[in-house]
């Protein structure tokens, strides 16, 4: 018997063990199961968005007043709008059942047609006692109560008129944004009655005579787009006497607050930390003068609600020109795009799929872009100029900029996304923008029905509720695309249309609010690469929009752009490349990112493409062993009988590595360390693969080797710290082969080593290979190569203080090893003198760099910002380092390396350099070395001056990636903490490198 009851009652939804007891208390059930007549009450509770709630919600009535239940009851079963609207309230707002079991009378407010909302101001005014003068008889906890019990009574009666329809099919189902109308209107009621009370409470009548005080609703508010729960966005605008007009304010502010909902003020001018009033040319100057692109975004919305009428419209009045003319602001694109990533930063990133609100796909994503067209075209279209999101994109459509399909489609989708956060909030009265879990079944099943979604084709309701969240919100994320770029595509393809209409004029305002500087040159561009009916032209067209989005967000736009057409028409006869951007959207946003940060990467992507295809993968991009590149390089050259063609092929593979190494960089994949040992490792392969090459054809013609030659790496090549834009500085050792003269040998090395630097500095498409060696003995003045003999009788005899110094960074990089090994073995006691320096030897380093100091830097060069030679840069770290090393490497064999980084770290275990001392170097040197390597990418040359503004330090900042150092993207803040972190090392440098 017990089973047969329980199935009964699940007939009707309700699950819960308690709900037969509930049903036989409330004289709905009997032995016999469901009283007939009763039965209606049961099918609507079968309805509710969650039956087991809406039952104990009538329970609780029920118990809250006994002798009215029979009267209710009866009500319930001959009223079908009662019914509706009860049951589904009591179903979808445990909240608002509260105060119908608080107010058990207030259920009858449910019957009739309510309170209509043209006088939802007249109902609450009067609930505070407002006279016709506007002030409140009711003041303090009387006047809160008071307008609390109104706000929250005619709350009910609007959620009743949302959730009805869902129990009672015949009732009437309101749009969208009719609820959303009435929340605001509901809203602005409160907010005269709160002022009402606000000026009864600060002088009544007499104050009204002092001051004018107008209230500006903004946000959803001002759209007439309100929310069940949110913030109340205003600004306030007044004359006269101001400090009883804020007095005035904060009085209505916290009155609203305490009765009905937070009023927010911080989108007034300079934020929390401005005043709560200005006169209205109080808010003219701010704005005129240092107002913020989103400011102007925020007063898009912006209406008079309370107080004043006609100051507040003074104040729309007024603000109105400055709002349609924000998109021609020098920055309104870096403020648009600072938005953007503020509302990206504000989600958390396990929630980002969940968050209706600021999410992916999410409800900002639609008012962002709705807004941001709004700004542009609106400077010349007036009917653009409409505070709520539906109707700007119903004429955003009907003028053409927005495609009518597109505009309808997300127009429902922002419904959609409303209806479910109007649901969530009215569940417990509670702001909230979070969409349940997958697996949270119980939650996506209530939300289904309080939303009228039920099952379908054999999925439940909380299967279709999720697939058609994940539908909307995948069609929301190319909102850029549809809103921005699909019209700028129409616009130069000629294509004859009905829905989308932009001129070219419209196609340029458009390019520039997104930050495009030269709009015109954008359009050829997208023109050049869309014409024509072929294939490539066809992928063109579907790719283009995703890309010139994702340009727009890099540092250079339209340098991205000109890039992206000269690779596309260099590669027009690749067959793989569009289809991989196609298919692999990680590529296709790689790419762009790179193309709108560096000169340096189209150049060589264009005559290295197969690198494209590694940007796929970030493993294909690193993980590359340079032992291997280096086999690579020496197994193509020796293919090569023609020693043109070698070199050539070497430089190839050269190029290659060089891109590889350059994406990995500015995607973040690489270190600043392991960035420049894979170009130094790449520099010693190309020589060795150019010197093998080179010996050979020489050997051919001379009868044999004449010589052993070794080349030996100094510098940063020596160092494994070579930049994009370092020359290879080395030396050339040889040897004579058995029988051979020294004179001989000399003649052949001397042949090979000058073929070699010539074949690889050579002009060509590639960035250049400076074989430089002007370190070696004598300077320009000496022979280029020498044999071991002549190296140990010069340095026994004729060494310098400054060529000890050079030699600490020399290591053998090419050619033949064992002779390179005993080279290292005979300058080991020059560069690690015996004793260290004499006080004449240290003294002699500490003039020729105060020579280097004053001389070197390049004439107009900014010195806190040259990463090579200003102060804390490279030289400045590498000078001090080197110091220790020559005074103490003879003691500390640790100091004996030619990296800079292990050295300072040899120096802290040695007790040379204080820990502290060493973080700040390294520090110093790590960002100048990684600051200097950007320079080149951004730039495609090589430079070592940082640029102190404009798009390339935004370019450079932007190439630094997402962990910039400092972690700030912000260019000036980044420049601010350059300028920071070298400063300090240079004090230190200071003191360590003049230290006696």
């Amino acid at each position: 018997m017990a089973d047969r009851v329980t199935s009964s009652t699940a007939r009707f939804g309700l699950t819960e063990s308690r709900a037969e007891a509930e049903l036989r208390a409330a004289g709905l059930w009997d032995d016999h199961g469901p009283v007939v007549e009763h039965e209606l009450i049961l099918t609507a509770l079968s309805r509710s968005p969650d039956p087991d709630l809406a039952l104990r919600g009538l329970a609780r009535i029920r118990e809250a007043d006994e002798p009215g239940w029979a009267t209710l009851r009866s009500a319930l079963v001959s009223n079908r709008r009662l019914r509706g609207r009860m049951i589904s309230v009591l179903g979808g707002s445990s909240t608002l059942a509260d105060l119908l079991v608080a107010h058990p009378g207030e259920w009858r407010r449910l019957s009739g047609e309510g309170v209509p909302a043209s006088d939802y101001a007249k109902t609450l005014l009067r609930m505070v006692e407002a006279a016709a003068d506007g002030i409140a008889t009711k003041r303090g906890t009387e006047a809160v109560k008071a307008l609390r019990f109104g706000y929250r009574g005619l709350l009910l009666e609007l959620a009743a008129d949302d959730l009805g329809h869902l129990v009672e099919p015949a009732l009437p189902a309101p749009a969208y944004e009719d609820v959303a109308s009435r929340l605001s209107d509901l809203a602005e009621a409160a907010l005269r009655a709160a002022l009402a009370v606000a000026w009864a409470e600060n002088g009544g009548l007499a104050s009204q005579d002092k001051t004018r005080l107008a209230v500006i609703a903004m946000g959803k508010c001002g759209g007439h787009e309100l929310n069940y729960v949110s913030d109340v966005d205003v600004v306030f605008a007044a004359e006269d006497d101001l400090s009883l007009a804020t007095r005035v304010a904060s009085a209505m502010m916290r009155t609203a607050h305490e009765a009905c909902f937070e009023v927010d003020a911080n989108l007034r001018p300079e934020g929390r930390n401005g005043a709560l009033v200005r006169t209205v040319d109080g808010h003219l100057a701010y704005y005129k003068r240092w107002a913020r692109t989103w400011e102007f975004q925020a007063l898009l919305k912006a209406r008079p609600v309370a107080g004043d009428a006609e100051l507040g419209r003074a104040y729309i009045d007024a603000v109105a020109p400055l709002v349609w003319n924000a998109a021609n602001r020098d920055n309104f694109v870096v403020d648009v795009q600072a938005m953007r990533r503020r509302v990206e930063d504000h989600v958390p990133s396990e929630l980002l799929e969940r968050e209706l609100k600021l999410g992916r796909g999410g409800l900002r994503d639609i008012e962002f872009a709705v807004q941001l067209l709004q700004l542009v075209h609106g400077r010349t279209d007036e009917t653009l100029r409409i505070g709520s999101t539906v109707d700007a994109l119903a004429a955003l459509a009907a003028g053409g900029y927005v495609g009518r399909t597109d505009g309808a489609e997300l127009a429902e989708s922002y419904r959609f996304l409303r209806t479910l956060e109007h649901r969530l909030q009215l569940q417990r009265l509670r702001r909230t923008h979070l969409f349940p879990a997958d697996d949270d079944t119980a939650d996506l099943r209530w939300l289904a029905r309080a939303t009228g979604i039920g099952p379908d084709r054999g999925k439940s309701e909380a299967q279709v509720l999720l697939a058609e969240f994940r539908r909307r919100a995948n069609r929301i994320r190319r909102l850029h695309e549809k809103l921005f770029y699909r019209p700028l595509l129409e616009a130069v393809s000629r294509v004859p249309t009905g829905s989308l209409r932009l001129t070219a004029d419209q196609a340029e305002a458009r390019l520039a609010a997104l930050g495009y500087t030269s709009p015109q040159g954008a359009l050829k561009h997208i023109e050049a690469l869309t014409s024509g009916v072929s294939r490539r032209a066809a992928i063109q067209t579907a790719l283009l929009p995703v890309l010139l989005d994702l340009l727009a967000e890099t540092a250079d736009p339209d340098g991205g752009l000109l890039a992206y057409r000269r690779v596309s028409e260099a590669l027009a006869s690749t067959p793989w490349y569009l289809r991989v951007l196609r298919d692999e959207g990680a590529v296709a946003e790689r790419l762009a990112f790179l193309l709108g940060t560096s000169r340096l990467v189209p150049d060589l992507v264009v005559r290295a493409p197969e690198v494209l295809r590694l940007l796929a993968d970030p493993k294909d991009l690193t993980l590359r062993d340079p032992a291997e590149v280096a086999a690579s390089l020496r197994n193509v050259v020796k293919r090569h009988s023609y020693l043109g063609n070698a070199v050539t092929a070497a430089r190839s593979l050269r190029r290659h590595e060089l891109a590889r190494v350059a994406c990995a960089d500015l995607l973040g994949f690489m270190d600043v360390l392991s960035v420049c040992s894979a170009l130094s490792s790449v520099w010693g392969a190309v020589l060795q693969a150019a010197l093998h090459a080179v010996d050979r054809s020489e050997a051919v013609a001379a009868g044999g080797n004449l010589a052993r030659i070794a080349v030996i790496g100094m510098g940063r090549l020596g160092g494994a710290e070579l930049g994009y834009g370092s020359d290879a500085d080395v030396m050339f050792v040889c040897e004579a082969a058995q029988g051979v003269s020294d004179t001989d040998a000399l003649k052949y090395a001397t042949r090979v080593a000058t073929t070699v630097r010539r074949l690889l500095g050579s002009p060509s498409q590639d960035p250049p290979l400076q074989v430089d060696v002007d370190l070696r003995p004598e300077g320009r003045q000496g022979p280029i190569v020498r044999t071991l003999e002549s190296y140990r009788a010069y340095y026994a005899q004729w060494s310098e203080v400054w060529e000890s110094q050079a030699l600490l960074r020399a290591r053998p990089i090419a050619g033949d090893e064992e002779l390179g090994a005993r080279f290292v073995e005979l300058i080991d006691p020059i560069r690690y003198p015996d004793g260290g320096l004499t006080d004449d030897a240290v003294r002699e380093i500490r003039r020729i760099k105060a020579r280097v100091d004053t001389e070197r830097l390049p004439r107009g060069a900014d010195p806190t910002s040259h990463t090579k030679l200003g102060r804390g840069g490279l030289a400045d770290v590498e000078w001090t380092l080197q110091l220790v090393q020559l005074r103490h490497a003879h003691e500390f064999p640790a100091l004996r390396t030619t990296s800079t980084i292990k050295g300072l770290a040899a120096a802290v275990a040695a007790g040379l350099l204080s820990a502290e001392d060493s973080a700040e170097l390294t520090q110093s040197w790590l960002l100048a070395t990684r600051v200097r390597n950007a320079i080149t990418l951004v730039r495609g040359k090589s430079t070592d001056q940082l640029p102190t503004q404009g798009r390339e330090l935004l370019a450079v900042v932007s190439a630094l990636g997402p962990d910039t150092p400092g972690g700030l993207a912000d260019p000036g803040e980044f420049l601010d903490y350059y300028r920071r972190t070298t400063r300090r090392a240079h004090s230190v440098i200071e003191r360590v490198f003049y230290d006696e």
